[in-house]
């Protein structure tokens, strides 16, 4: 009689020694689910790229055994990627009522609504995909309606914490559910998967509560208009900015396209509280003293098209800001956008406004949505899992969070340290990591999805630092003689006027190598090309130490 149970295996494709582009995927026997599909803005390395999402094709190869997506909440780390997924491969798509609220913003852009299985779930909702039992529980994050899952196999208990943190006063009482997390741990958990981002951060996140008395004292305090910035789907924030709004006599205008639509499917869907009359269009800010204007606009880490980077450089259309008027940073700079911000707070002190910035924990008019270390321990303690494995962090982040798992027990031979594509098996209970899959990143550029790599890459940083030079020949269709003298024309390489001498020099060059070449075949013109562009690029680097890109055309005639 056969004993041995199905394998359970779990991996990521996106969201571990990164943050951003979160997908996880759970397998039990022939059936896979997805949790979570997001993607992730790129660096500046990445010339022209727009957007960043997972290879999923493991996924493809096995579509047949996929079940559906879960998704844990509305943040662009994690319901950015989901239209590209799901035009790869089309599955129902499990969310609560504001994250698919916001899925279906983005579905409308893409033409994908239509075709689309949305189903809604909430923390009472259990469902069986395949083999596989989920149930939900609510945690504490910077955007409403936040689940973990839970999901349960014959073979184990597998939890996924989503992104949390434990706020013991939250807006509109929505607390985790404490009761169901331990319920959970009591039955068994047999591998846990938690969120790592501020497993740098000793003691426990401040409550979303202290943000909203701190941004009261400064709407009190600015004698004109005020200007506030805070990530748009930061719902809970937009609330007492709206609440601050109200009680010192200011109207509230939206300025940045994802402010608007999320401020708009949270007020429609109920989550946001918004007086009648308390709503204003941009352009009718001019029309009113501004003592009585609020600004709510997108742009707090220093994006360039963003809101607030336009309005600190005067180039925003329809408002602008004047001498004393206060602009507000409900954020803090994620690491990496401290230069784009201090740039953007230089600008507004030079337009003579009054402006708050600064860490949320030196300002207090931002709190973190992640959880600290205790908080950390607390979900650890609580869930008790035999096997687990630290997500969503760059490295540094997932060791110290086995460090604090060890710390509270968990065995450190049963905690693992993967990379996107590495997959932890577990069999008979005993959990190992042996295997990959190809997960890689797919970058976006414009229409196009997964045709720009690496060679397209680093043409494009050759182009950008070095220029390029383009060289012309014609020459005769028989026998390969020149017809015309070389031209050469660059871009970004020197100014021509002051290169005459050393375009002469290329030409002569280019001559000289054609002549002695004397190609009577197109693979020989192929060679000379090469020839070409190897002796001029050595001859460039000798007379100015840089190295464009070279393209020599042999036009015939």
């Amino acid at each position: 009689m056969e004993t041995t149970e199905k394998m359970i295996s779990v991996f990521a494709l996106g969201g571990v020694n990164e943050i951003g582009k979160n997908m996880y995927v759970i397998q039990y026997g022939d059936d896979m689910i997805v949790v979570d599909c997001g993607s992730k803005f790129p660096d500046e390395t990445l010339l022209g790229v727009d957007l960043i999402i997972q290879d999923i094709s493991y996924l493809l190869a096995h579509r047949d055994k996929v079940r559906g997506l879960i998704v844990t909440h509305g943040h662009e780390d994690h319901i950015g990627g989901i239209p590209y997924f799901l035009k790869q491969l089309n599955v129902p798509v499990y969310a609560s009522r504001l994250t698919l609220g916001l899925i279906e913003l983005r579905l409308k852009e893409h033409g994908l609504l239509r075709d689309t299985e949305l189903v809604m779930i909430n923390v009472e909702t259990t469902l069986r995909l395949g083999e596989i039992d989920l149930s939900f529980f609510r945690i504490n994050h910077s955007i409403p309606d936040c689940v973990g899952v839970a999901f349960e196999t014959p073979a184990g208990t597998i939890v996924h914490t989503g992104d949390f943190k434990f706020d013991l006063t939250p807006i509109h009482d929505e607390f985790a559910d404490f009761h169901k997390i331990t319920d959970i741990g009591k039955k068994g958990v047999l591998l846990l998967l938690s969120e790592s981002t501020n497993a740098e951060r000793p003691g426990f996140t401040q409550s979303e509560r202290i943000v909203g008395e701190r941004i009261l004292e400064e709407f009190r305090k600015a004698e004109q208009k005020v200007f506030i910035s805070t990530f748009a789907s930061n719902v809970h924030r937009v609330q007492q900015i709206i609440d601050a709004a109200r009680m010192t006599n200011r109207k509230i205008a939206l300025v940045g396209r994802s402010m608007v639509n999320v401020v708009g499917v949270a007020e429609e869907l109920g989550y946001l509280q918004i007086p009648e009359d308390l709503l204003i269009d941009v352009k009718e800010i001019d029309r009113l003293p501004s003592e009585n204007v609020a600004i709510i606009c997108t742009g707090s880490q220093g994006e360039p098209m963003a809101a607030l980077s336009r309005l600190s450089s005067s180039s925003y259309r329809d408002v602008a800001v004047h001498p004393g008027d206060t602009i507000i940073f409900s954020s803090s700079p994620i690491p990496g956008n401290e230069k784009s911000v201090s740039r953007i707070v230089d600008n507004f002190y030079r337009l003579g406004a009054r402006v708050v910035y600064g860490s949320g924990g030196t300002t207090g008019l931002h709190v973190s949505g992640h959880a600290f270390q205790e908080e950390l321990k607390l979900m650890l303690t609580l869930l008790k899992p035999t096997y687990f494995i630290p997500i969503h962090g760059e490295y540094r982040m997932l060791i110290k969070h086995k460090e604090l798992a060890e710390s509270v027990g968990v065995n450190g031979e049963n905690i693992f340290i993967i990379s996107n594509g590495d997959i932890v098996d577990i069999k008979n209970g005993v959990a190992r990591q042996t295997r990959q899959v190809d997960a890689g990143n797919v970058f976006v550029d414009g229409l196009g999805i997964g045709d720009v790599g690496k060679i397209v890459l680093r043409d494009r940083k050759v182009l950008s630092e070095e220029g390029m030079l383009v060289i012309v020949v014609s020459i005769n269709k028989t026998d390969g003689q020149l017809i015309t003298e070389p031209a050469t024309l660059s871009r970004g390489f020197v100014f021509e006027r002051d290169a005459e001498a050393l375009y002469d020099e290329v030409n002569r060059l280019v001559k000289e190598t054609i002549q002695a070449a004397q190609p009577s075949s197109r693979r020989q013109r192929n060679d000379v090309k090469h020839d070409i562009r190897k002796s001029v690029e050595k001859l460039l680097y000798a007379r100015t130490k840089r190295r464009p890109m070279i393209l020599p055309f042999l036009i015939e005639i």
